[in-house]
Parts: structure tokens; C-alpha cells; sequence
């Protein structure tokens, strides 16, 4: 029913894999190459046309012009005003709702569960104006309150799923055995469930942190000013009316890709039990 490993197969496979798995790497890595290296590129570089050469000079300067020239300072930090609120949110919402859809068994307990799931499946291009329009008419337009309250309205679908799966996956014992002995339900959770789930949350974290922090599309649609915006929606102000400063956009969208690799280098360990637990028996 499933492929065999690549190493229980014969050598030519074997020898195919390891020339072809380098090559892949590397056009998967290219695009990453390419940015790297333009935002080191001074500015003639790309005035005389070297826009795939390799740079006539290091310009390390690109990065400190880019705070000089942008408030890509204050955009980081709105990135993170936003992020960190969603983060909390989401994984709080759906710690509550996947513990119960996958530990109370009731009439509409799949049907619920549907809903959630159902909503993942919405293109949200087709929600850009009711969204929008709501927001407007809730004083949310052009507000951290506005993207945070999307962010995690939209989120806690992703994350029931996810959660209410791994609670399935717990042993049901220990909280019938907490049952019998007259354990609330609400320390069941918090003093039983909730320290098994740490592994799932912080894969989760990880997960959500990297999408709200990268997204581009809400982040322009529901903000215009730069009091408000996000770091991926401002690095459009480093380009002129003129001029397309890309060196200056490369070097920015390296800056604001670094917390979302910081935060997963820093919790690798528990992103990956939190992915694999229960995978095998």
C-alpha cells in the first residue's frame, strides 16, 4: 500500500536518489539564493542590469538602509502585536473546543466538528469584502484589534482539528480514572489533559506563528497605514513611485523572516515530538 524506504531498494535507485535529492535542493533553495544575494547587491548592480551575476561588491549597508529608509522597525513590531495575541487566542480557543469534541460524546459532537473543519476549506479571497465591510462597520478597519479578532476567528478551525486529534489520541483511561474519583472536569483538563498537550501546543504555536506572521493578504487588506501595518505588507514602501529599490525589499524580507526561523530553531525539539507523538505505536 505504501512506497518502500528508497534504501530497501535496488542500487540504481539508491544512486538515482542521492543525485537527484542534491539537484532538488538546490532549485528548492534557489528562489532563497537569489533574494540572499540581491540583498547584498549594491544599487549599480542593478542600475546596469547584473540582476543574476554575482555581486560586484558586498553592500552589507543594504541592511542598516533599510531601517533608515522604511519604518521596517515599527512594522516588526507591529507583525509581532499581531502575532503573539493570535498565537494565545487561537491555541486557547482550541485547547477548549478540541478537548471538547474529543473527550464529551454528544448528539452533534461530528456535526460541530464539521463545521470547523468546513471552514479551512473557504477560499478567504472570496471573503475580502464582507470581511472587510464588517470590520469598517465595527471601527475594527485599519486596527490591531481588527486583524488579531480575523486572525483568530480564522485560525481556531485549523487548530480544533489539530488539537481535538491529539486528545483522541490520549489515553482515555486517566480521565475516567479521574472520574471515578470525583475529579472536576475542569481540573480534569487543566491538571490531567493540559500537561499532555504541551507537546501539541508548541507545534502548534510554531505553525501559527509562521502563518500569521507571513501573511500578506489581510494584512493589506484590512490595513493601510503604517502605525498598523505588518512587516510583509510595509516592505512595499521601500519601493519608490519611481524606482524599485530591490535590493533594499530583499534585505527586508530576509529581517522579516528571521523571527519565524529564531522561534522554530528554538522550539525544534517540541515542534517535532509535537508533529510525531502518537504517529506510531
Amino acid at each position: 500500500m505504501f512506497p518502500r524506504p528508497v534504501q530497501q531498494r535496488g542500487p540504481g535507485a539508491v544512486a538515482t536518489y542521492q543525485v537527484l535529492l542534491p539537484i532538488a535542493l538546490v532549485l528548492w533553495l534557489l528562489p532563497l539564493l537569489g533574494v540572499a544575494l540581491t540583498s547584498v547587491r549594491p544599487a549599480s548592480d542593478l542600475a546596469s542590469g547584473n540582476y543574476f551575476g554575482w555581486p560586484s561588491a558586498f553592500a552589507i549597508e543594504n541592511y542598516a538602509a533599510v531601517f533608515q529608509n522604511s519604518p521596517i522597525g515599527r512594522y516588526m513590531l507591529n507583525s509581532l502585536i499581531v502575532t503573539v495575541p493570535t498565537v494565545l487566542g487561537a491555541v486557547a480557543l482550541s485547547c477548549l473546543t478540541g478537548f471538547a469534541l474529543g473527550v464529551y460524546r454528544f448528539r452533534s459532537n461530528l456535526l460541530i466538528f464539521f463545521m470547523f473543519v468546513a471552514g479551512n476549506f473557504v477560499p478567504f479571497q472570496i471573503l475580502m469584502v464582507p470581511v472587510r465591510d464588517m470590520s469598517v462597520q465595527l471601527g475594527l478597519y485599519n486596527s490591531y484589534q481588527g486583524l488579531i479578532l480575523f486572525h483568530i476567528a480564522f485560525q481556531t478551525g485549523f487548530c480544533t482539528l489539530f488539537m481535538r486529534n491529539f486528545i483522541r489520541a490520549l489515553p482515555r483511561e486517566l480521565i475516567e480514572a479521574a472520574r471515578v474519583e470525583g475529579v472536576a472536569e475542569w481540573r480534569i483538563f487543566w491538571f490531567i489533559v493540559l500537561p499532555l498537550m504541551r507537546p501539541a501546543i508548541a507545534a502548534l504555536s510554531v505553525l501559527i506563528f509562521t502563518f500569521i506572521w507571513n501573511d500578506y493578504f489581510w494584512a493589506t487588506v484590512l490595513t493601510t497605514s503604517a502605525a498598523t501595518q505588518t512587516v510583509t505588507a510595509g516592505l512595499y514602501s521601500l519601493n519608490g513611485q519611481w524606482i524599485a529599490q530591490w535590493h533594499l525589499v530583499s534585505a527586508g524580507s530576509i529581517l522579516a523572516a528571521l523571527p519565524p526561523v529564531i522561534m522554530f530553531f528554538a522550539m525544534q525539539k517540541h515542534f517535532i515530538a509535537g508533529l510525531t507523538l502518537g504517529a506510531v505505536k
